[in-house]
């Protein structure tokens, strides 16, 4: 028997790995952290508002407002650097081009599958934007000193606080004791942009008004045809004998039609609240539970590194399926435009 010679196993790695998790568990004991303040609302980094509109009114720097930005400028220059590692004839040549064109590659084929060959060139830019948008800005959140490092104001009166600390000259933190008088709270920098109210209704409101725009494009305008079937109704005045079934299904339309159009302004509320709730409660249950037990940290950053993920996956898996249902049309009329439409084509 030829004997094979072991590769020598490198634990360095780990070695270094377990002592940076074992001096951040005792670091955390022997100084407990201050516990952050949980707001919903993102915090103005900023006195005065950056601009004034008519109807919006005073839109002031938040720190969720700016962590959007910096996530925006990831993924610009992410997509930069991946443009550039293309050859002329289509093919990667960097290893984040392979990257990128994985990712993109299992996209599209879950976009085709969903909604179609038809469709799925004109729904993949705005399904995959939508994915890797949500996922930087969850991911984000991960990265040390988020909602850790910011300003500390003196707390409202009356209001609890922390007591102050001076770490070196000129850089102040806060302790774990709690007290009214004399009280400072934390404003951090950057917070993720999934926990603010803002973030998740715009993007719930941009994919709504999308899938209503691929419908109309899919069926025309008989695709209002769902809203507002008004079809039997109508007919069934001009009929010389009308049963009470006949008498029944018109106002069975028109209330279906009422619950399709309410539909589509809860699908903006579900869209919203889902990633606001799972990302804002994914980031108090790290903060809360870090202060109280500093080991499950490092748990929860595994746990909230998955759910960040899914999240992203869900509201794009969403949309692609609510653009497939509004494509397909509602009724007769709706294949008959589309038989049209693929006879042209």
């Amino acid at each position: 028997m030829i004997k094979t010679e072991e590769k020598p196993r490198h634990i360095t790695r780990w070695l270094v790995l377990l002592l940076l998790v074992a001096v951040g568990v005792v670091s955390m004991w022997l100084v407990k952290p201050a516990r952050p303040e949980v707001s919903l609302a993102g915090e103005t980094l900023l006195e005065h508002p950056l601009v004034t509109l008519p109807v919006l009114g005073n839109i002031s720097l938040t720190n969720t407002l700016l962590t959007t930005v910096i996530v925006d400028a990831i993924v610009i220059i992410l997509a930069l650097a991946a443009g550039r590692g293309i050859r002329a004839d289509g093919s990667p040549s960097r290893g984040i081009a392979n990257v990128f064109e994985t990712i993109f590659e299992a996209l599209y084929n879950l976009v085709e599958q969903t909604v179609g060959k038809k469709w799925a060139k004109q729904v993949f830019p705005l399904v995959s934007t939508i994915i890797i948008l949500v996922l930087a800005a969850n991911l984000l959140k991960l990265f040390p000193g988020m909602e850790s490092i910011g300003l500390i104001e003196p707390s409202t009166s009356g209001e609890t606080g922390h007591v102050t600390i001076d770490i070196v000259p000129g850089l102040v933190g806060l302790t774990a004791t709690e007290t009214t008088t004399n009280a400072y709270k934390l404003v951090p920098f950057f917070r993720s942009p999934s926990t603010d109210l803002n973030f998740t209704a715009s993007l719930a409101l941009i994919a709504v008004v999308m899938v209503q725009f691929f419908g109309v494009r899919a069926n025309g305008p008989r695709y209002f045809g769902k809203f507002l079937n008004f079809g039997r109704f109508f007919k069934m005045w001009v009929k010389r004998e009308v049963t009470a079934f006949d008498a029944i299904n018109p106002f069975i339309d028109i209330f279906v039609g009422m619950l399709e159009f309410i539909s589509e302004f809860a699908k903006i509320i579900s869209f919203s609240f889902r990633l606001l709730g799972s990302m804002f409660g994914g980031a108090v249950l790290v903060v809360v539970l870090g202060t109280l037990l500093p080991v499950s940290q490092f748990g929860l950053y595994f746990l909230e590194l998955f759910f960040g993920v899914i999240q992203a996956l869900v509201f794009g898996v969403l949309t692609m399926v609510f653009i497939a249902i509004a494509t397909k049309g509602h009724g007769e009329h709706a294949n008959e435009h589309n038989e049209v439409q693929e006879a042209h084509a």
